[in-house]
Order: C-alpha cells, then structure tokens, then sequence
C-alpha cells in the first residue's frame, strides 16, 4: 500500500502545532487513515492505527510525532471520519 505525500497549505485543517511541527487532514483524502506531519522542508504521512511513516522527517521530530500520535489515536480516528464527511475537524492538543 503506497502513501503519497503532498504539501500542507493554508487550506488543510490544521490539527495541533507542536515544536514547529504541523499536523493537519485532509478532506476526503485517501486510504488507509493518516494524517500529515510537516517539519520546515519535511513532510510524513503517518498511518493513524498502524503508525506507518511515508516521506521525510528530521529523527527528534519524526519521534515526537509518533508518540502525539500513540497519545491522540482516538482523537486522530474521530477527526479521520469527519474529514471523510467534511465536517469540522477538533483540534488536538499538542504534545508537550
């Protein structure tokens, strides 16, 4: 199963901001369910059940991505259905 990744623009419902890391959905997007982490010039696609990583992503920043989003999961599959309805997305705390 490939993941593509695209760029996070000012458009895409942004989840939660954390150390300079963006996590944003968007609508109607493909399967399997993941969100997008962007780093600077970085960019991940993360799988929300399996934590499968597509793209590029500093180590620290990929790290702390990964564990927001073992934290978040449920938050990340609710948001993930209403991305699918285009209904409004809730922000997720960031990690701390």
């Amino acid at each position: 199963m490939g993941i593509q990744t695209r760029s996070v623009s000012s458009s895409v419902p942004i989840l939660s901001r954390f150390f300079g890391i963006t996590i944003a959905m968007y609508y109607q997007d493909h399967q399997p369910p993941h969100f997008h982490a962007r780093y600077g010039a970085y960019e991940a696609l993360v799988e929300i059940d399996s934590g499968r990583v597509a793209g590029q992503m500093l180590g620290r920043a990929l790290q702390m991505v990964l564990e927001w989003r073992t934290l978040y999961m449920a938050a990340l599959q609710a948001n993930w259905q209403c991305c699918l309805r285009r209904e409004a997305l809730q922000p997720i705390p960031p990690l701390e």
